[in-house]
């Protein structure tokens, strides 16, 4: 394998393992006001990025015309919207059926990556779409729910797949740390705002012990660190291949509910890792 692809590889799958095994951490933000937590996560993440940016040498690129556009569109809707999906999408339907339709990423990203570009989807990179999203569904459970569960689901999908469509063009431009300390200083006011509309005065109050560990989780290790590992991989592998990573997300969190001993793999998370693994596998060598 390519010495590029192979950095690629590691980079994607590592940025799965991080968003997979943030589950449990999230989980210890059940009760602190939704939005508020996200600005905190993000003003630090910003900062850290920030310093990176001096650190490196890198001074401020001013974006213009629609690449401005793409890079607000891609705050908006592969941070912002992407959460406030998950939010409204969890009050409808069960965990299982979010996370069973944004495991439909990989399928998506084969698909729409070619035809944006104007060229004929690859055969190979569909089914090994298909063969991920089907084993990550399996793995997590097919689920349920109310068809405004289903519509938000899929408003989350749609977030999580420009995510990275979006940056496919900036990438070039701004590079993988620069554009990810541009996200994140533009989601602070997109979600300090919300947090206003939302919770009103509620919006912050000081973190407990639990509660402050998983704020620094999020921050330093999702945010500051997933964000670059990500954009590395889509540099080297492009949307489509990248994609088909986020079938790795539900099995690590599977596995990280294991080692924390709050969850036991059963048949179906062991049939449904195998089917991803031969997914990414297959798809990964498609040109």
């Amino acid at each position: 394998m390519d010495r590029g692809i192979a950095r690629g590889v590691a980079a994607a799958s590592a940025a799965q393992w991080i968003l997979g095994s943030s589950a449990a951490v999230s989980a210890l933000l059940v009760a602190y006001p939704v939005f508020g937590g996200q600005a905190i996560r993000y003003t630090f993440a910003a900062i850290i990025l920030l310093v990176l940016c001096r650190l490196r040498g890198l001074s401020f690129v001013p974006l213009r015309g629609f690449d401005l556009v793409r890079l607000v569109l891609l705050a908006c809707t592969g941070l912002v919207g992407f959460n406030v999906c998950i939010q409204l999408a969890l009050r409808y339907t069960a965990p299982t059926t979010l996370g069973t339709i944004i495991g439909c990423t990989p399928v998506v990203l084969a698909l729409l990556t070619p035809l944006l570009a104007r060229k004929p989807p690859s055969l190979r990179l569909l089914g090994a779409g298909a063969v991920v999203s089907l084993g990550a569904g399996i793995a997590q459970g097919f689920g349920g729910g109310h068809p405004l569960g289903f519509l938000f689901s899929a408003g989350a999908l749609a977030g999580e797949v420009l995510f990275s469509l979006l940056a496919v063009s900036l990438l070039p431009k701004l590079g993988v740390l620069r554009l990810s300390t541009y996200l994140c200083v533009l989601a602070v006011p997109m979600f300090a705002t919300l947090g206003f509309v939302v919770d009103g005065s509620n919006v912050l109050r000081m973190p407990t012990s639990a509660e402050l560990f998983a704020l620094a989780y999020l921050t330093l290790i999702l945010s500051a660190l997933g964000f670059l590992i990500w954009y590395s991989a889509l540099e080297r592998l492009g949307a489509a291949r990248t994609g088909l990573f986020c079938g790795l997300a539900p099995v690590a969190a599977a596995a990280t509910s294991a080692m924390l001993g709050t969850g036991r793999p059963g048949l179906a998370e062991i049939a449904g890792t195998a089917l991803v693994a031969i997914g990414v596998v297959y798809g990964i060598g498609a040109g």
